[in-house]
Parts: C-alpha cells; structure tokens; sequence
C-alpha cells in the first residue's frame, strides 16, 4: 500500500518536472471556475485546451462530476475522435457534447437542470505526447427561477428606496436648520412691541439677586432715618 502512495508520488514529480523545464509537453486548461443555472433550463460548462502537438486521433477528452452533498466522482463523457456520454447515472441522457476539437473545445452541456446536478466538474485532456499540466474544477450551482427572479427584482427596489429614505432625512434636516436661522435672523431685526417691552424689563427685573434687593432695601431705609433726623 505504501510503495503504490510513493509510486503515485514519484509520477506526479515528474510530471511536474517535464512540465516545468519543457513547456513542449504541457496541455494547458481553461475553464469557468463558477456556472450558475436555473432549474429547467440548460447551461454550458466551457472548457478550452492547448496543446505543443498537432492534434491527432490520440486525443482524449473526460469528463468527471463530483457531487456537492458528497460521493464518489463520476465519469460522465468520454471523447476519443467521437464523444461518448455515459448512459445512465445522475444525469441520463441530458448531457450533450459542444465541444469543437479543431478549435481547442471540449465543452459541453446539460439540459434540464435540477438541484440535484450542483457540484464539481472537471475537464481533462490527453494529448500524446503532451500531458495535462493543470486539472481546474467548474462549480455548478443550480437554483430555482423564482429565486432568481425575486432577488433580481427586488434588490434593486430596496436599494432605491433606501436612496431615497437617506435623500429626503438630509433635507429635512438642511430644511429645519434654514428655518431656524430664518427665524432667528427675523426676531433679531424685527421692532419689539409695547407689550413685549414691558415682558422683557419685568424679566430683566426678576432676574435682580437678593443682595441687590437687600441693597435697595437698606437705601430706602437710611432716606427715612435722615428725614426724621431733620424734622427732630
């Protein structure tokens, strides 16, 4: 068991060293990191490929597909010259090849979506002699159309009328603060009334400390003592 790990490991090491020091070997592979899709409907899964050598009958295209929930990964299409989905399993006869080789394409696609198809695809390219440099797995993530719809619909709505809610509380507050000055700059140049006259000296009168009446108090006091001094 342990000599079949250092065996795999060994292979996998020089299959980076061949691809390091002789880009000529190398298969490189391009692919959307993420598709999303609606139930019912169909999706592409892109997968694009270069290769140092000249296409030939050799080549070799799989696709693998791993459950989101979990499970073994399983081969859903085989491409040698003519493509050979696999009858059968999760997907049936729903995934259809839409690849183009001479084009550097081996994509293809599902129809009839449902929740059960979420999870991780990759696609792997042989090319004798060049290898697969890179192995790039495509999530799919399938929800439903009402979702969808609702949170395209309804985001936007809800990002308006906070806009609008931030908009209208800025003006209420620059409209309360211009009526404030108004006001104030209004009582400042506006003539007092009779009436407002007397309020204002009564309150200026209220406002008088005790020491003051006290003061006033002992002046009139010290008036009348003089006056009785005089009349004795």
């Amino acid at each position: 068991m342990g000599s079949g790990a250092d065996t795999s490991r060994e292979a996998f090491g020089l299959l980076l060293l061949v691809c390091g020091f002789s880009r000529a070997f190398c298969i490189k592979i391009q692919v959307d990191s993420e598709v999303h899709g609606i139930v019912g409907q169909h999706v592409k899964l892109r997968c694009n490929f270069w290769s140092s050598s000249p296409i030939s009958e050799h080549l070799t295209v799989d696709w693998t597909y791993k459950p989101h929930h979990g499970g073994p990964t399983q081969n859903i299409l085989h491409y040698q010259s003519v493509a050979f989905p696999v009858a059968g399993g999760i997907f049936g006869n729903r995934i259809t090849w839409e690849g183009d080789i001479s084009s550097n394409d081996a994509s293809i696609a599902i129809r009839d979506l449902t929740p059960n198809d979420n999870g991780t695809f990759t696609c792997t390219v042989k090319n004798p002699p060049d290898v697969q440099s890179n192995l790039l797995p495509t999530v799919l993530m399938v929800t439903e159309q009402a979702t969808l719809l609702s949170i395209m619909v309804f985001a936007p709505s809800v990002l308006v009328v906070v806009l609008l809610l931030l908009r209208m509380q800025r003006k209420r507050r620059s409209s309360n603060k211009y009526s404030i000055e108004i006001i104030n700059e209004t009582n400042r140049h506006r003539k007092l009334t009779c009436m407002e006259r007397i309020s204002e000296c009564c309150a200026k009168c209220a406002e008088d400390s005790d020491e003051e009446y006290d003061n006033f108090r002992k002046s009139v006091s010290n008036i009348t003592i003089v006056k009785a001094t005089s009349y004795s």
